[in-house]
Order: C-alpha cells, then structure tokens, then sequence
C-alpha cells in the first residue's frame, strides 16, 4: 500500500540540492579558508603555526602597513556610502513615494538603472569621463565657471578613494533608494491624513511618523551596506587595478587580499597570508553583524514598545 510522503520529506528534497552547492561553493571555501589561516607551506607541506599568520599581519613591516591603511580605507569608503548614498537615498525613496509626484516610475527607472550595469563597463565610462587629457569632466565644470574645481581627481592619493567610492554611491544608490520606497508605501495612508488633520507640515510627517516606521529598514539598509563595503573589489579594481594606486590610496581589504593570495606583479602569491587577511574580513563583517542584530535591533524593539 502507498504511503504519503510527509511534509518534512518534500523540504527536504525540494532544498538539499540548494544546500549542498551551497556548502560546495560557500561554506566549505570559507571554513578552509579559516583552517589555512592557521598554517604555512614550507617545501609543499602544510604546516601548522597556530597565531603566527595573524601576529605577522598586525606586526610585519610588509603587512602590518598595507593591512591597517586598507582598514582605514575600507572604513572611510563605507562612511561616504552611508552618510552619502543612503541619505539621497531616503530622500529620492521620500520623493518619488509621493502620489501626487509625477513620472514617479520614470524617476525610479532611471534611479535604479546603472545598479544593473556590469562594474566593469562602469569603471571604463568613468575613467574616460574624469581623464585629465581627454575627458569630459573639465568641459562640464567650464561650462557653468566651475573650472577651477577640475583636477586630476583619480590621480591624487587625497582625491581617488573619495573619488571612486562616489562613483560607487552612483552605481548602486538605487538599491537602498528601492528598499526606502517599499518601507515608505507601505505605511498606512490613515496615519499621514490623521497628522495632516492635526496640522503636520510635509517635514514634520516624514521626521515625526514616516522616519520612525522605517527604522528597521534603515537598519538593514545599513547592514547591508557595511557587508557590501567590506566585500568591495571589483570597481577599484577596474578603476585603479589591484595595487589601487596612487600610492595604495584606493587600497582596501578586498585588493590587498587579491595582491597577497594571488600575487601582484613581481610580489608572489601567499595563500596562508591571503587566507588570514580574510579570516580578518570575515571577523570584521561577522561583528558589525552581531552589532547590528544585538544593539540595532534590540533599539528599534525598544522604539517599537
């Protein structure tokens, strides 16, 4: 006699084929990532050294240098897109929310669209557009007398990484920009012609009843931005290649873990190395992480009640 299948079984067969490539490409390069951390090769043998690899990484004259000034770097390229791209963001997502705005759609379309444009065509547009000799960017300042602004932004340590991460914010403001807009629609419209009944100006609705709703968005909107920054490699490497010149001013975690696991021109590959600058990485990520679900959401539960 036929015997129904239970519930369980189908999750079961329905998600192990997901959750073995997962482990297979995910999991597993990231716990042998963690394991060569703790080794070194010498003559083609693995060999265990325990902390030594962290300890030459925070004090080493070839590590400890590149390693806190692309900590550094790191963190600054994640302030710009957190006070910059996600503020605009909010105020875009605030802007095209409003039923009385026109070509809302249209505005949101164009918003979005260089989010789904490769990094690699980006970084190429953006390197021709900021070219001291032949771009664009000083016959547009010229145009409405900003001229004197021009320089050579890409190619001065104090300018490029401010330069590129804008760029960055650019590219991907549409993502937080989307995630405010589905948190700004879906507050109940009763409460808006309530406030307005009441006397609230425009301002006074969003700070007072709309910003306070959205709270836990803002929080994963900032989540996601610290992971997504600290994951950062491909637009600096397109921009300004993986010794993220000048002078390693645009070098952040993800570069200097490529230059030190794969190698970089005459300075060869160290897959120890390369694999405990990641292990840092992924502590680094794994804290904001615990930051963000122990303090933030702890905070807006407490908002909440």
């Amino acid at each position: 006699m036929y015997k129904r299948k239970s519930f369980p079984y189908y999750i079961f067969v329905f998600l192990a084929p997901a959750v073995i490539i997962y482990t297979i490409f995910m999991v597993y390069p990231l716990l042998n990532s963690l394991r060569m951390s703790f080794y070194t090769v010498t003559d083609n043998r693995e060999v265990f050294v325990g902390l030594d690899n962290y300890f030459k990484l925070f004090t080493n004259s070839n590590f400890a240098p590149r390693f806190f000034g692309a900590l550094k770097n790191n963190f600054i390229f994640f302030v710009i897109h957190m006070v910059v791209q996600n503020s605009i963001a909010l105020v875009l997502a605030a802007l095209i929310s409003n039923e009385s705005r026109r070509g809302a759609n249209f505005y949101r379309t164009i918003y979005f669209m260089p989010t789904v444009l490769s990094v690699v065509i980006i970084g190429f547009i953006w390197n021709l557009i900021l070219n001291p000799l032949w771009g664009v960017s000083k016959s547009i300042l010229e145009v409405v007398n900003l001229g004197f602004l021009f320089k050579p932004w890409l190619g001065l340590p104090e300018t490029a990484l401010p330069t590129v991460a804008l760029i960055s914010v650019w590219q991907f403001i549409g993502i937080p920009m989307i995630l405010f807009y589905a948190a700004l629609i879906a507050i109940p419209e009763e409460l808006m012609e309530a406030a307005t009944v009441d006397g609230a100006t425009a301002w006074g609705v969003f700070w007072r009843i709309k910003f306070p709703l959205i709270m836990p968005t803002v929080g994963i909107v900032s989540i996601l931005t610290f992971v997504g920054n600290f994951n950062a490699f491909d637009l600096i490497y397109t921009i300004k290649g993986a010794n993220a010149g000048p002078d390693f001013s645009t070098d952040i975690m993800g570069t200097f873990f490529y230059r030190t696991f794969f190698g970089q021109q005459l300075q060869l590959g160290d897959v120890p190395m390369g694999s405990t600058i990641a292990a840092m990485m992924f502590l680094i990520i794994l804290t904001g992480v615990l930051l963000y679900t122990f303090v933030w959401q702890r905070r807006v539960q407490n908002i909440e009640m």
